[in-house]
């Protein structure tokens, strides 16, 4: 038995083929929309998966102000950041968040970057991803393809 034709074949930043996607977040809900750009970031749609490499797409989501949260939790749904000092928790739901400068690029980064695995990967596909509330992005020259979110599993 010829055991060197049994080669798996492992993705490595060179090889790696990735591209740029647009998914556009218009009445999508907040938590499905997450899971796919996260698995878009993470590369498990392509053949070549690698689980320890950088091996996804680069991800353009834009009308992320148009993005929708079910149930109550635009106003139950509660974001914490701690200042680093005694009594520095800061809590804030949904609702306060979309009315801040740039708050529905904080909602929609911070789902995706719960649904990514919790080590330094995380970080390194993170900056793979762009938000933008409106319509209109700064990556042009990329020359990303549009992709319909809803098509994917």
């Amino acid at each position: 038995m010829n055991t060197l034709s049994f080669r798996t074949n492992i993705a490595t930043p060179e090889t790696a083929d990735k591209q740029w996607v647009v998914v556009d977040a218009t009445d999508q809900v907040l938590g499905r929309l997450s899971s796919k750009v996260a698995k878009i970031l993470r590369g498990k749609y392509k053949p070549c998966f690698t689980p320890n490499e950088d091996c996804g797409d680069n991800v353009i989501i834009i009308n992320a102000n148009k993005v929708k949260l079910t149930g109550n939790k635009m106003s139950d749904k509660l974001y914490l950041r701690f200042s680093g000092y005694p009594s520095g928790l800061h809590k804030s739901n949904a609702a306060e968040m979309a009315k801040k400068p740039r708050g529905y690029e904080k909602i929609v980064r911070h789902a995706v970057k719960g649904m990514l695995p919790k080590n330094r990967l995380a970080n390194k596909l993170l900056g793979n991803l762009y938000i933008y509330e409106g319509p209109e992005h700064k990556q042009e020259a990329q020359q990303p393809k549009s992709i319909d979110i809803n098509l994917l599993k």
